[in-house]
């Protein structure tokens, strides 16, 4: 009888923590990644081996990465962040970082409410920055999730180095499932190139920090050529099949307006015929929705490779444009009245 309660106690163990953790194996992959990090970045071995003991790979992580939200459809995936509290919550988070919104518009010249609809698209204005310590889920997707490997790999040695150069404990950070940090969810590589340092206190805490994380997500898109007071993406029309011609892979626009306009699409808007732009299809339930892209709009896809990401932060900035707008003009007539 105790041989079979202790059988049942260790199946129960089992099946709880399947999905839970286990250590990272010295394997060749990873001896390899510390040789690097010894040589190229005179890391201590003993010590590197040391910490990755305190490293659990979590199967959960590479599930979730088999299923990203980019892989819906459309009209699915702007139900996710076009909702009413996210707009909402988007006009308070204004409301409350108002001057330092205006600030970072002015020194770097992206819209407040582009910068907005970044983190609330990324976390939700900070309610949701990730569970995971970023170790743990850079590691799980380094050793042991072959399609993307290397690019994880070149994360988790970014991250090293990072939490090296800001006096960090590895073992302390947490971000998403992929590895992804703070409200503005930067990547350690974007996070050493671009995480911005708004008060100049010598530290850039995108975790804590809103001002940090409002000016990182501007520095990040001024480095990928963000064109102040630029155009984003218009909604347009086409007849016929001809306009499938130039509705070509990639993200980058690539005919000019007039050779879009060739195909038999229009616009309701005025666009130079010289510009560059890029032809955009969105899935609807029963329809296609066709828009251009210009280059602001292929440096939202700078932030996340995906045409999905970028529609659904230009539309969630418009509508807490909007919706800022009419309270401001709400609270006009009200005083108007008093």
């Amino acid at each position: 009888m105790k041989k079979i309660f202790i059988r049942l106690l260790i199946c129960i163990s089992l099946l709880f923590n399947f999905n839970a953790k286990a250590d990272v194996k010295e394997t060749e992959l990873f001896n390899r990644f510390v040789d690097k990090m010894v040589n190229q970045h005179q890391f201590n071995s003993v010590e590197l081996k040391k910490l990755f003991q305190s490293v659990n790979i979590k199967k959960k992580i590479i599930e979730t990465m088999k299923k990203p939200a980019e892989g819906l459809s459309w009209y699915k995936y702007r139900k996710i962040f076009m909702t009413e509290s996210r707009i909402k919550e988007g006009v308070q988070f204004w409301q409350k970082h108002g001057e330092i919104l205006a600030s970072v518009e002015e020194k770097y010249g992206v819209p407040a409410e582009i910068i907005i609809a970044i983190l609330g698209v990324e976390t939700k204005y900070g309610q949701n920055t990730g569970y995971d310590r970023v170790i743990d889920a850079l590691s799980t997707l380094a050793f042991n999730y072959p399609k993307r490997s290397k690019f994880f790999m070149g994360e988790l040695e970014n991250f090293l180095i990072l939490c090296r150069e800001e006096k960090m404990n590895p073992l302390e950070p947490k971000g998403s499932y992929a590895g992804a940090m703070g409200l503005p969810q930067f990547m350690p590589s974007s996070y050493r190139a671009y995480a911005a340092d708004y008060e100049n206190d010598q530290k850039r805490d995108i975790w804590n920090n809103p001002a940090d994380a409002m000016a990182s997500i501007a520095n990040y898109f001024v480095k990928h050529h963000w064109k102040k007071g630029g155009e984003i993406v218009f909604p347009v029309s086409a007849k016929g099949e001809a306009y499938k011609q130039v509705l070509t892979k990639g993200l980058k626009p690539d005919f000019k307006w007039e050779e879009v306009q060739a195909k038999q699409i229009t616009s309701k808007h005025t666009i130079n015929k010289d510009e560059k732009v890029k032809l955009l299809s969105f899935q609807q339930e029963k329809s296609q929705d066709l828009w251009v892209g210009l280059n602001n709009f292929y440096v939202i896809t700078r932030y996340n490779h995906s045409p999905l990401y970028a529609m659904a932060a230009y539309q969630l900035s418009e509508a807490i444009y909007k919706e800022r707008q009419l309270n401001q003009s709400e609270k006009k007539e009200s005083k108007k009245n008093k």
